[in-house]
């Protein structure tokens, strides 16, 4: 008999596109809806005609559809690029081989649920708990485009998209095949239409809801903070070397000078800066830093003025012995850094938090126990910034004495969705995002980036503030919208305000309510499933 190999090898072709599209074109989530049925038919197709060693077919469909959609990692490093394609891929690999091995044990449609939940439990271990996570292909962020059709993710979070796109996959190939098979004409009457009913409502509810909250949903605000943003465009391959520190910084400022000037009241307002803007910062000895006394200079002139800039930081310990696995020695001492953001004014004050979520290999190493003695012998290539135990808010005191606390995600940050509830329940009334994703080039990353940025706002219900060292910056409202925009390569200074809100949204409150309960049921189906394995079958 001869083998399907063509037919599958053009559905698996066909289900990395259809998932790869909402990543690469804008308003194209809906085809997540039904992106995995192709490679579900192939695995169908493979099972009916005997056909071995499908994890080719299924490895290759997730390493096209993770190449269609990060290639663009290659331009800052190609090994981290491949590498990040063939792991993810492989990680996607596994969970879909699981699902084949629980069809020896699990009939019906009692594999599908476990593969759902295994790839949702997947993706929760990857956004909360993995040291080495690249999330980036968590399913729900397939809308990030698309927002008018996930308003509801401020109960269910990104992940609550992930189930959606899980329950109408499943529900269209089940659907699909009961016909091409020939059962869904034998069902009686209300079985047959409630089967067609229950998927169209699989498919359609989400949007239906989504688009009553659109039409319904009125900006939270009891307050505004008038912000200016500036893009100044540095290109970071050259960062180190076609201009000095110094001319960078009066680059900055002249951004700055120039959208204040139009100011004549001079209003309070918070200036934004990208991420590690400026890397002559001792936390030992702030105030030495020559970056730093420039910008202390220049609030002199707008008392009414908070800046917040990011920095590659440092602090050094004159001692033997070294005060963390990840110090470096320098000279008869040790240094650690960070990658940090900071906010000042007037007054001189230090405050600032450290990033948590790190870029592995290129800002962390993780689980430094057993990596960072490798490193050692290779040279020291991994980076080993440090973050904070926990979240903190920073503050802007340009119109109340107390301050006003608000969130600054730090690129890579903004990213993991429970991560950045954090800020919130810290008192965060707005967010800020400082980032330099310029790296990647003009590739579909920094784009992909700047969308996610959308999908916080949404989940949080906060205004945010986001600057990128060179697009895409601007100002996002509660419903995700970008009210202003920066283009990419451009130098620009946007001005706006952003609204202050303290409500705190049913994710925020309760937290991944979608990814732990998928993660419950994986565990509770994983454990019968071993458990049918040891027992021996009856005869």
């Amino acid at each position: 008999m001869r083998k399907p190999y063509g037919a599958m090898w053009i559905m698996v072709l066909l289900s990395a596109v259809l998932m790869s599209l909402p990543w690469l074109v804008p308003h194209c989530g809906f085809l997540a809806l039904i992106g995995l049925v192709p490679l579900l038919s192939a695995e169908r197709v493979a099972s009916q005609n005997g056909v071995k060693h499908f994890w080719i077919w299924h490895y290759s469909c997730f390493v096209l559809w993770n190449a269609f959609t990060t290639f663009w990692v290659c331009n800052a490093t190609v090994g981290g690029g491949i590498f990040a394609v063939l792991a993810n891929a492989l990680q996607m690999s596994v969970v879909f081989g699981l699902f084949r091995l629980s069809k020896k044990r699990l009939g019906g449609i009692l594999p599908y649920l476990f593969l759902a939940f295994a790839w949702i439990a997947w993706e929760r271990w990857y956004l909360v708990s993995a040291q080495i996570s690249w999330p980036w292909l968590v399913l729900g962020n397939a809308f990030a485009r698309s927002i008018r059709s996930i308003q509801w993710y401020e109960f269910t979070g990104t992940l609550g998209g992930s189930l959606w796109i899980w329950a109408a996959n499943l529900s269209a190939f089940g659907l699909m095949v009961s016909i091409l098979e020939g059962t869904w004409f034998r069902w009686k009457g209300f079985a047959k239409w409630s089967s067609v009913l229950g998927a169209l409502l699989v498919f359609a509810l989400p949007f239906a809801a989504s688009a009553h909250l659109w039409r319904s949903f009125e900006e939270d605000s009891e307050g505004t903070v008038a912000v200016t943003i500036a893009q100044p465009n540095f290109d970071p391959y050259q960062k180190f070397t076609s201009l000095t520190q110094a001319q960078q910084t009066e680059i900055l400022l002249g951004q700055f000078s120039e959208a204040l000037a139009e100011d004549s009241q001079a209003t309070p307002v918070l200036l934004i800066a990208p991420e590690t803007f400026t890397g002559d910062i001792w936390l030992n000895d702030i105030s030495s830093s020559p970056t730093w006394k420039s910008f202390q200079e220049f609030l002199k002139g707008h008392p009414k003025a908070n800046l917040l800039f990011g920095a590659s930081t440092y602090r050094y310990y004159a001692q033997r012995s070294a005060p963390s696995i990840l110090a470096r020695e320098s000279g008869s001492g040790w240094v650690e850094n960070h990658n940090t953001a900071f906010v000042t004014d007037t007054s001189g004050r230090e405050e600032l938090f450290h990033k948590s979520k790190l870029v592995v290999g290129v800002e962390m190493t993780p689980y430094p126990k057993f990596f960072v003695p490798i490193d050692n012998k290779l040279g020291g290539l991994m980076g080993r910034c440090i973050g904070q135990p926990e979240i903190s808010c920073l503050h802007y005191s340009g119109a109340a004495p107390a301050g006003i606390p608000f969130g600054c995600a730090v690129c890579y940050e903004s990213v993991y969705p429970e991560y950045c509830t954090g800020y919130v329940r810290k008192g965060a009334e707005f967010m800020t995002i400082i980032t330099n994703d310029a790296w990647w080039g003009d590739t579909p990353g920094y784009k992909q980036h700047a969308s996610y940025a959308s999908l916080r706002a949404i989940e949080l219900r906060r205004d945010i503030a986001r600057c990128g060292n060179t697009g895409i910056s601007g100002v996002i409202n509660q419903r995700g919208e970008y009210l202003s925009q920066s283009d990419w390569w451009q130098r620009e200074t946007l001005s706006g305000e952003v609204n202050l809100s303290k409500r705190e949204t049913f994710f925020v409150r309760y937290g991944d309510i979608v990814g732990r309960i998928c993660t419950f049921a994986f565990l509770l189906m994983l454990a019968f499933l071993l458990v049918s394995f040891l027992i021996p079958k009856r005869r």
